[in-house]
């Protein structure tokens, strides 16, 4: 099936745009490839000290003619997502040893939990983790040491950090092994209503708390389609992933044998195996486009729009808001997966998953084929599925037609027309809405608004009762300038509640929501923020706002409003506390959320 050709224009539109600068990355990544295996360079007292305490292994790296794999590794065991990788390096370490060659756990990297710090103040420094991640690994990797490198991490900021990482030594070969999603607990949907009575002080702190356990129960991600799982989603569909592997449960069988089949296709793609694969080969421009599609049909995480674009500029590669709204006006959403749907993503995996999308995309010319990931060349190995056998993995083509109509559709068949997200673009500035979750009713609001500068006022004005008509709620100075840029994901129950008493609610922001925000309207990442002035900061209360996601804009309707001036607001506060002091020189340099919110300049 040719490509199609809206996303070929989209497609030649980037590589033109980014061409000087993806130029220059390339020749810098084949200079270094050039090199050959890195330890090889290192004097013999660099190479005794990167040794000294690897006992049998010594004399594999002292002779530099078998590849040593660096793993960095995003463990911890307060994460429930990451505590499975407390096992992986011992079997990375074996399979390596099976077939002649090291590893040796280059790094840790710090993995933090949106979960346990969301409405909290530690969540001012989620977004900033992603670019310490990258910092991180790039220590780890700077010993030089390493001809290839394995990426465990699965959540929210940790593996877009580590494909910054990896972008950046790109002349190595790299593979993303995950962890998996834990078990099915609690039903998502039941979870969210329970919250929803708490909210109005309907049901007690206990009966909260033991929905919540229920929910979150077991090693492994969480089971909504959030950001967690919409990175391993995303890390399939760019070919970084082994086919098949994102949603297979932790400590299972089929779970360790991809992670030594991993390890073993890695071995082959170095520059001393059978094919060098540089993973800076893969990550092109047609790559980071799959993996917008892929987002997309899933109707998956809009943290994803602050993290591809950051991505792709490690690799030199620049992706617009333009580009996410026009791959999603061709994109059909093709599952519903909570809080998009009922179904959690170990039901989605069982209705066909990730292989079934990617075959259906392929065929209906919306996926670039013609790429290179970690199996070798072409997406079309990615229509494949793992298959444990008494001889090991095998991989055998997926299904070819959903086994749940209700969780998942072909892509001529689909829940709707158009992709997940939409660019919202006018008075107010420039922002998105996840629109897959929320009613087409709701894709229009105009009414008066209130005017927040944190969500803890949103929350005392909700518990005062001041919400009884149709309201658009603006939070501003969330940005990433301003604190960091938190979710607001804290504040979905209570919108909710006042969704469902039938008032016309939406919200606006310059922060961001969860991965797994549900179906109130809101319009957020709006840039410029309004700590540097943007429109935002002009608002007042009483003034009519327009979010149009139907035509994509955002505007306020009040007469004058252009000729005044931006409100300052004291944001002193928002330095100290919780470490928040360490990461000053990270808020004053953040970029817009249109570039990816971060502190890095590759381009």
């Amino acid at each position: 099936m040719s490509v199609n050709s809206t996303l070929e224009v989209i497609t030649d539109r980037i590589i033109s745009r980014s061409e000087k600068f993806r130029k220059a990355y390339i020749e810098r990544m084949q200079k270094a490839g050039k090199d050959g295996p890195r330890r090889a360079h290192l004097t013999c007292g660099n190479q005794a000290h990167a040794y000294a305490a690897m006992g049998k292994d010594k004399s594999k790296l002292a002779k530099c003619n078998e590849a040593n794999i660096g793993i960095i590794t995003a463990y911890n065991d307060m994460l429930s997502a990451h505590q499975p990788f407390a096992e992986f390096p011992d079997l990375i370490k074996f399979t390596a040893r099976s077939k002649g060659a090291t590893a040796q756990i280059a790094g840790g990297v710090p993995a933090m939990c949106d979960g346990v710090t969301q409405g909290q103040t530690g969540m001012e420094l989620s977004l900033i983790s992603r670019d310490v991640i990258a910092m991180a690994s790039g220590i780890a990797l700077s010993h030089n040491t390493y001809d290839a490198a394995v990426y465990l991490g699965v959540c929210d900021k940790i593996v877009p950090g580590l494909v910054i990482a990896a972008a950046t030594f790109g002349y190595i070969p790299s593979i993303f092994l995950p962890a998996g999603p834990m078990p099915s607990g609690l039903a998502n949907d039941v979870k969210a209503k329970v919250r929803q009575k708490f909210a109005i002080g309907e049901i007690d702190r206990t009966e909260l708390m033991r929905a919540e356990m229920a929910s979150y129960h077991s090693p492994g991600t969480c089971t909504f389609y959030g950001t967690a799982n919409s990175n391993q989603m995303l890390m399939e569909f760019m070919g970084l992933h082994l086919p098949g592997s994102s949603f297979i449960n932790p400590k299972t069988d089929m779970r360790d044998a991809l992670t030594s089949y991993g390890v073993t296709r890695l071995l082959e793609i170095t520059a001393l195996g059978n094919t060098y694969k540089p993973v800076c080969e893969v990550l092109d421009e047609r790559c980071f486009i799959n993996g917008i599609v892929g987002l997309m049909a899933t109707g998956g995480s809009t943290n994803l729009v602050l993290h591809l674009p950051a991505m792709a500029r490690a690799a030199g590669i620049i992706i617009t808001l333009e580009d996410f709204e026009d791959i999603s006006a061709i994109t059909p959403l093709m599952a519903k997966i909570y809080p998009n749907g009922l179904a959690d993503v170990n039901k989605f995996h069982a209705a066909g998953g990730i292989s079934f999308l990617i075959s259906q995309l392929l065929d209906a010319g919306l996926l670039h084929d013609n790429v290179n990931t970690v199996m070798g060349k072409g997406l079309n190995e990615y229509t494949k599925e793992p298959k444990l056998t008494a001889k090991g993995i095998i991989f055998e083509l997926g299904v070819i037609d959903s086994h749940n109509h209700k969780i998942l559709r072909p892509a001529n068949d689909p829940f709707q027309r158009t992709g997940g997200l939409k660019k919202l673009k006018g008075s107010l500035g420039e922002g998105i809405m996840k629109v897959s979750a929320v009613t087409p009713d709701r894709y229009f609001t105009e009414a008066p608004i209130r005017v927040f500068n944190s969500q803890d006022a949103v929350k005392s004005a909700f518990k005062n009762g001041d919400f009884t008509t149709d309201t658009i709620i603006v939070v501003r100075f969330q940005g990433p300038q301003a604190n960091g840029m938190p979710e607001l994901h804290g504040l979905t129950p209570m919108l909710s509640v006042l969704q469902d008493k039938g008032l016309k609610i939406a919200l606006v922001t310059d922060g961001r929501m969860s991965g797994a925000s549900g179906k109130v309207p809101a319009a957020i990442h709006i840039s410029p923020e309004a700590v540097v002035g943007g429109p935002l900061a002009k608002l007042q209360d009483g003034d009519i706002v327009r979010v149009d996601a139907i035509n994509g804009r955002i505007d306020v309707l009040s007469v004058g409003f252009d000729t005044r001036k931006p409100t300052k607001v004291d944001l002193s506060e928002n330095g100290f506390g919780l470490g928040r002091e360490l990461f000053h020189l990270f808020r004053q340099n953040a970029a817009s959320a249109s570039e990816g919110a971060g502190v890095f300049r590759f381009i």
